[in-house]
């Protein structure tokens, strides 16, 4: 962990006349090109789709002076001396090449918006940031919670789908901001710097876009450079870590790890059902803060638990009372479709997370229930299900597979866990949930928890991963008719 004064390379930019080159509408591209033409920038937005919705969001910045150009994202403008991009545009597109053999710079909206903070006079406000694989959502939101319970202005902002740039540059002002931050988005943030920062967890995840699990995580530990406070990992991932060992901070900032076991001093975590500091304390090595219960948590899950641990952590590190940490994880309410309870029928509980589409939030689910009946399948991304099934295969009492990849799991059961009974749901339709929750039905035993964790993506069968869960839901409230 690097030490010493880091300086905030976020030097102002005078937007006044200049040439700047918007890469991509959608929802972050249409705001920047919006708040940089307010600034008196020259704007261009290059857009790779040329479809309706498209069209129609072109047509609203034209109105105001903006030029768009669609189905024209590879080459770049004329003049162009600054590029903010959308975060999902890969690094080795054309238009980037092109900008770093001219040498003009290419921003994230993130990083747009860390310059543009507290530009108009105001505090700005600082950052809690938080990444990982899985779990930043409900981390940050939980983050959130606990600091309205301290009586902080604040919003949960980034990745989550809240606009940081409508939140730096809008009217409301801000104590503090809880902020998500992706991958993508903290490679094109080089001159982030957050008050504090947690990385939640690493598994192979976007690698695509990346090229290499080495370049996501280094990507996923931009998060930590010039923290002012702390860098928050998770002890039981030695990635995250590394990662604050490498990171280059401002002097005085520390490492607080969180922990499922007892905390070791700079830790927090849990004893006889406790959440518990061992970090922002005095004497924390002989001093420990109680800060919740571990009921307090909903759901218990002991992933769960850990995003709640990294919040607190956040949280701490603000400054926050032991007391509104509770309270803030008192009040949360988790997201739709994440370890979401359903029903119970007939003594067998019905859980939905169908937000796991991934193995790591797979994992991570599969270990919250002692006797399981999985439900689980659809388009894998290349994933592999050895590792999954190997860890989960004491728990499972059936499985029933669904979606496009299907026979990639059904595969690593029958390596790993042959004396499963398997259904196998030869159809891609919509129904097909309605039969799987009705076989799942039938392999259950009361005390059985019937688990939606795909550990994979949902675009084969649904729009998306809600209407998957919106499925299983609809099909266990049939059972129970």
């Amino acid at each position: 962990m690097g030490s010493g004064q880091v300086t905030d390379s976020s030097a102002p930019f005078d937007f006044q006349g200049k040439h700047v080159t918007v890469a991509g509408l959608g929802v972050s591209g249409v705001p920047a090109a919006k708040v940089l033409h307010g600034l008196g920038a020259r704007v261009t937005v290059v857009n790779d789709g040329d479809d309706e919705r498209a069209r129609t969001q072109a047509a609203e910045l034209e109105t105001l002076g903006v030029t768009v150009r669609l189905g024209d994202g590879a080459t770049l403008p004329e003049g162009t001396e600054l590029i903010v991009t959308a975060p999902g545009w890969k690094p080795d597109k054309p238009l980037f090449t092109a900008a770093h053999e001219a040498g003009v710079p290419v921003w994230g909206d993130v990083e747009l918006a860390w310059r543009l903070r507290g530009r108009d006079g105001r505090k700005a406000a600082p950052w809690l940031a938080v990444t990982g694989t899985n779990g930043k959502t409900t981390t940050v939101r939980m983050l959130a919670s606990i600091l309205k319970a301290a009586g902080l202005r604040t919003a949960a902002v980034g990745n989550i789908g809240v606009s940081l740039l409508d939140a730096v540059t809008g009217d409301e002002e801000y104590d503090v901001l809880a902020v998500e931050l992706s991958s993508y988005q903290l490679h094109w943030a080089p001159s982030l710097r957050a008050h504090s920062a947690a990385v939640l967890n690493l598994a192979p995840d976007h690698l695509d876009w990346h090229g290499s699990m080495e370049a996501y995580a280094a990507d996923k530990g931009r998060i930590y450079e010039g923290n002012r406070v702390a860098c928050v990992y998770n002890v039981a991932d030695k990635a995250t870590e590394d990662l604050v060992r490498d990171a280059d901070v401002e002097e005085g900032c520390r490492a607080v790890g969180f922990t499922l076991g007892s905390p070791a001093p700079s830790q927090l975590g849990v004893v006889e059902g406790l959440l518990v500091d061992r970090a922002f304390v005095e004497d924390r090595q002989k001093n420990a803060q109680e800060l919740a219960e571990v009921s307090d948590v909903e759901p218990p899950a002991p992933h769960n638990i850990a995003n709640a641990l990294a919040a607190a952590a956040l949280a701490r590190s603000f400054g926050v009372p032991a007391a509104a940490v509770r309270d803030g994880l008192r009040a949360f309410t988790p997201d739709a479709h994440r370890i979401a309870h359903v029903a119970d029928v007939d003594g067998v509980a019905y859980v939905d997370d169908s937000k796991a589409t991934n193995t790591h939030a797979a994992e991570a689910s599969l270990a919250a229930y002692e006797s399981i009946v999985w439900i689980a399948g659809g388009l894998a991304k290349g994933a592999t299900f050895d590792e999954l099934v190997a860890g989960a295969a004491k728990r499972l009492r059936g499985a029933v597979l669904i979606g496009a990849d299907r026979a990639l799991i059904r595969e690593a059961l029958a390596r790993h866990a042959p004396e499963v009974p398997v259904v196998d749901l030869d159809r891609t339709d919509t129904g097909a949930m309605l039969q799987a929750v009705q076989e799942a039905q039938r392999l259950a035993r009361p005390g059985d928890t019937v688990l939606l964790a795909p550990a994979c993506a949902s675009m084969d069968m649904f729009t998306n991963y809600n209407k998957r869960g919106d499925a299983f839901a609809q099909a266990v409230r049939e059972l129970g008719a």
